[in-house]
């Protein structure tokens, strides 16, 4: 639904299954950066990335002081939860689940690794995804973010049918010089309902 609100309007970030992996237990080390896990010396295994952009109200005033969450398989493709009997292998150093609020122009940011595609059964393979939970006041939103030029994508069965479903969209790009040289980029601004 499109809500004109003097001048531009930009069309709500549509909504997604939350699924079944959001983790009943969250870990002791929330923060934005899944890459590290307080107290344990290594990094977690993948292609790093930092997803950053801003959240918008359909007008494109930025949202600040929201809280947004966000989790996703491991760069094997597992979930850190227990529920997920996927036989790939667990990452101990993968943190699995982080959390931010927005700032005052809205900005948000994490860094993490690259999700893994994983199976749901004989005839579907879930593309790399990024689960989010957008939280302000009353207004929520659940959704998934996916890379630009995945195979699986089309086939999926939740992103393939959606409406809008290039708005779930990002590509990856080179990082700018205060990243870290070896990781790449997804640009991805979400656009929260008036409500």
């Amino acid at each position: 639904m499109k809500t004109r609100i003097s001048g531009k309007v930009r069309t709500p970030t549509p909504e997604q299954a939350q699924g079944p992996f959001y983790p009943p237990e969250k870990p002791a080390d929330q923060d934005a950066d899944l890459t590290l896990i307080r107290g344990k010396p290594r990094r977690a295994q993948g292609q790093v990335i930092y997803v950053r952009g801003r959240l918008l109200d359909t007008a494109e005033q930025p949202i600040p002081g929201a809280k947004i969450e966000i989790w996703h398989a491991n760069a094997f493709g597992r979930y850190i939860t227990p529920r997920d009997t996927n036989p790939a292998p667990l990452d101990p150093n993968f943190q699995g689940y982080g959390v931010r609020t927005t700032d005052a122009e809205g900005k948000y940011w994490f860094k993490t690794v690259k999700p893994g595609a994983y199976r749901v059964s004989e005839s579907w393979t879930r593309p790399p995804h990024i689960h989010f939970i957008v939280k302000k006041g009353e207004n929520r939103l659940i959704t998934q973010m996916y890379f630009e030029g995945e195979p699986l994508n089309e086939k999926d069965l939740l992103f393939k049918d959606t409406e809008n479903k290039e708005l779930l969209l990002t590509r990856l790009q080179q990082p700018t010089k205060d990243d870290e040289p070896d990781a790449l980029v997804a640009g991805w601004d979400i656009v929260l309902a008036n409500g």
